[in-house]
């Protein structure tokens, strides 16, 4: 009798996680729920905030290569 019990006891904890893993990685779901709130929160990019990203790193790059010339300048410098 008790290895029965444990038996079954055994197949109810492996079985729940299985179960539980297995229903949430079928793809209706996982399309009805998990794709769809990610586009409510992050919705597909306009262009023209696309374009504005864009314009923010090239202006990043630009700044940052000035500061790194700047400093090669004073290094270059320092070293005559």
């Amino acid at each position: 009798m008790g290895v029965k019990i444990e038996v079954f006891r055994m197949m109810l904890y492996l079985s729940f996680p299985v179960t539980m893993f297995w229903i949430s990685n079928q793809a209706e779901y996982f399309e009805e729920y998990i794709v769809k709130r990610k586009r409510e929160i992050f919705p597909p990019d306009e262009k023209m905030h696309r374009k504005e990203l864009e314009d923010f790193k090239e202006r990043m790059r630009d700044r940052k290569e000035r500061r790194l010339l700047k400093r090669m300048a004073l290094e270059e410098a320092e070293k005559d």
